[in-house]
């Protein structure tokens, strides 16, 4: 997944100059209240380094996204699988100035091809709280159905979109 690219955008792992965006956005209960909720700055350097060591362990995980004019981060997009995770997982999240300018569906359709494709996965979903509407509503443009909703270990009730 390093070096995918779309017209608009990198995927590349993150890096140390990613973290005072990445930590700000989990300081806000509006960014991070679908994505595991707010965070200390400690448990937002745990969490972006748990994202690199789950592609070193994997080789996948959630990468940083950036827009490839401007080199800036606009958020993380990928594949998570951890232990005891269900299922392959496409998740993504986007800083707010980057939210309703395509880049969702841009990266998503990249990386579920990538994931099915060169991954060459059994199953891809994306696991949604309910009251997530934008993520269910992005989930259904990159083609995902609806398929059940399930208790997501310690998140919650999640809903199921399965990616075919």
């Amino acid at each position: 997944m390093l070096g995918l690219t779309t017209e608009r955008l990198i995927f590349r792992q993150w890096q140390h100059k990613d973290y005072p965006m990445f930590a700000e956005f989990y300081t806000r209960p509006e960014n991070a209240r679908f994505v595991g909720g707010v965070k200390s700055p400690e448990a937002s350097w745990r969490l972006m380094a748990t994202y690199i060591g789950h592609y070193e362990l994997c080789g996948f995980s959630y990468l940083a996204l950036t827009e490839k004019d401007s080199g800036n981060l606009i958020g993380t997009v990928g594949v998570w699988n951890s232990h005891p995770w269900p299922e392959p997982e496409l998740g993504y999240w986007l800083l707010p100035q980057a939210q309703g300018k395509g880049y969702g569906v841009e990266a998503g359709l990249a990386v579920k091809q990538f994931a099915l494709e060169e991954l060459e996965l059994d199953s891809l979903v994306s696991y949604i709280d309910p009251e997530n509407h934008a993520s269910k509503k992005l989930a259904l443009r990159l083609g995902a159905q609806f398929d059940t909703t399930i208790p997501l270990l310690d998140f919650g009730p999640h809903e199921v979109y399965r990616y075919k």
